[in-house]
């Protein structure tokens, strides 16, 4: 699968990923391959990204997640990296 995260300053990552979980302003959800086809809102939170070289962390203000053909694009207020 393809993971973008956009803000409105950059791209903070984009590169192929085995799963990510999301904050949704529903609860917490988790994407995997063949993923239905979805758009939801997130809120501030955590989202956990798994590639074939381990984990990384990125914490996020408001915005949202599109997934469409193993493709995700978060677009969010805000983000960083957590150490």
């Amino acid at each position: 699968m393809k993971l973008s995260i956009l803000t409105p300053e950059t791209q903070l990552f984009e590169g192929e990923v085995t799963s990510v979980k999301v904050p949704g302003t529903e609860g917490p959800f988790e994407v995997l391959k063949g993923h239905a086809p979805v758009v939801s809102s997130l809120e501030k939170g955590a989202v956990y990204i798994k590639t074939e070289k381990g984990e990384e962390i990125f914490n996020i203000e408001n915005g949202f997640i599109e997934v469409l053909n193993n493709n995700i694009s978060l677009l969010v207020q805000a983000a960083t990296e957590k150490a």
